[in-house]
């Protein structure tokens, strides 16, 4: 079924008349991305900032990120945002805006047919934003509402990876929050966002994207309009390197929890650009691919101990995944910087000790033995084909050219095939040995209210932790256990700590 999916894509894509892309830059500073496709009726756009939560004041943090949404959800200078959205409805359209640490993308979709009065919209929402009051003080509550009664409140799993961001990059600009901090947002005026806006919004610091069926005269038409902004520069900024690890650095946030998330790992010095990178997405497929069966911990934690509903791991930071509406992650989310990351998914309280130790035991595996041949050939086959399918639309084939781009490489798809057809198996495990360990590690867990210190005592003391079963376990899986329940955890006492959810994300 996956190879005829594929084949279907690679099929669909000739029909459209796709093309290769171009990569243009004009005498003002525009550049284009364009990835034509002429017999699709679909346009989508793709309109990249380079700037990002990285680029936000100190003291205003979220700047970034409020400017944005008022844009992609505030009127124009002519239309209230009620105005637009009543536009767009019957078009089937779709303007929307995703924020990350390097760079903020604006997306539209649209049918051909709706082409020329989108666009219009479209740009005017960019080029002429109404900067409304009643939409700053919305956008302004959305966001506070968002860090104090969705990830503090009910977003456990996503309070877990948010901690772990916080915990690995303190002190780095990555540190916080993308949509920013609840002292940052509450300063924040109006006239701060159109003072950003003037700054930031420039011709230098935008990157037109375009897929799809349109006209040539669209871009044409494109570089005119947008010439009107600023002409601008591009100012990137330096990134501090990351602070060592030593040891097991844990941090436990309380908060009310019926199970208890677990989110670990530490940065790689390694991004797409770099040839070992293609070793290690063998290595991470074969270990913890995102929402399949296939890797060594779903099969270890879920499927012969039923510890909790799913468990994967990253080499690059991952977004998105089944609830933005697909199981693959978003585009245009690069970092400089990247990291390696576990994620155990709420697992119940009497049985999350065990579970840390049951991944790191794992991992600790995976770094001492490898992939056999077999294991590698298999891995490698699923990945180059498994691929093909992430590209499987013009917006998200655009969105990994970009990305691609920013990392100076060449199409990401493509160069996985290229890269993984000559790997060999030493390869992975080489890159294995070099780049993955299970010590020298950050791990977050989020716990019960006034579970947190107690929950620390036990890891740091490496008190034994028996799993708890609620049916029958083969006699091989229970012999397991009794090594992996006192694996030990070289915890770091003094770099460990238990902190009150409502302390994250403050400032």
């Amino acid at each position: 079924m996956k190879i005829l999916s594929i084949l279907f894509t690679l099929v669909l894509m000739a029909m459209m008349g796709m093309t290769t892309t171009t990569l243009s830059k004009d005498q003002s500073g525009l550049t284009f991305t364009e990835l034509p496709s002429k017999n699709s009726p679909l346009i989508t756009f793709r309109v990249i900032l380079r700037s990002g939560g990285i680029n936000d004041p100190k003291g205003k943090e979220g700047l970034n990120a409020l400017t944005a949404y008022m844009i992609a959800e505030g009127g124009t200078q002519d239309l209230t945002y009620s105005q637009v959205v009543d536009k767009l409805y019957p078009w089937a359209a779709n303007i929307s805006v995703q924020i990350d640490q390097e760079i903020t993308t604006f997306v539209g979709d649209v049918h051909r047919d709706h082409l020329d009065e989108f666009y219009k919209l479209f740009s005017d929402l960019l080029l002429q934003p109404r900067f409304d009051q009643s939409d700053f003080s919305r956008l302004k509550d959305q966001g506070l509402n968002y860090i104090q009664n969705s990830l503090r409140a009910t977003d456990d799993e996503g309070l877990g990876k948010q901690s772990l961001n916080a915990f690995l990059f303190n002190g780095h600009p990555y540190g916080k929050l993308e949509v920013g901090t609840v002292q940052g947002l509450t300063a924040i005026t109006l006239d701060d966002v159109k003072q950003y806006y003037k700054e930031h919004y420039t011709q230098a610091n935008l990157w037109i994207g375009i897929t799809g069926g349109y006209p040539a005269s669209l871009v044409d038409r494109m570089r005119k309009d947008f010439s009107s902004l600023p002409t601008g520069e591009v100012k990137e900024m330096a990134l501090p390197q990351v602070a060592g690890i030593k040891g097991m650095e844990v941090m436990v946030v309380e908060k009310s929890a019926r199970a208890y998330p677990v989110t670990m790992g530490y940065t790689l010095p390694i991004t797409r650009k770099d040839k070992d990178f293609y070793a290690l997405l063998v290595a991470n497929s074969y270990f913890g691919e995102h929402r399949t069966f296939n890797g060594v911990l779903m099969n270890r934690l879920r499927g012969d101990r039923g510890l909790n509903y799913g468990d994967y791991s990253y080499v690059e930071k991952f977004v998105g995944g089944l609830g933005s509406g697909s199981v693959f992650p978003n585009l245009n989310t690069p970092l400089r910087q990247q990291f390696f990351t576990i994620w155990l998914r709420p697992v119940q309280p009497e049985n999350t000790h065990f579970a840390i130790r049951n991944a790191l035991f794992e991992l600790k595996r995976l770094v001492e033995n490898g992939l056999s041949k077999e294991d590698f050939e298999q891995t490698r086959k699923f990945v180059i084909n498994y691929s093909k399918l992430w590209a499987g639309t013009m917006s998200r084939r655009l969105g990994y050219v970009m990305d691609s781009e920013f990392y100076g490489t060449d199409y990401f798809i493509d160069r996985i095939e290229r890269e993984l057809k000559a790997l060999t198996v030493d390869d992975v495990n080489a890159a294995i040995k070099k780049y993955l360990h299970p010590s020298d590690i950050k791990i977050t867990v989020v716990v019960d209210e006034d579970k947190g210190q107690q929950f620390l005592d036990a890891l740091i003391n490496n008190t034994p932790s028996p799993i708890k079963y609620g049916s029958p376990v083969s006699q091989n899986i229970l012999d397991q256990d009794k090594r992996i329940e006192m694996f030990p955890l070289t915890v770091n006492k003094e770099k460990s700590k238990v902190m009150k959810v409502k302390e994250l994300f403050e400032k």
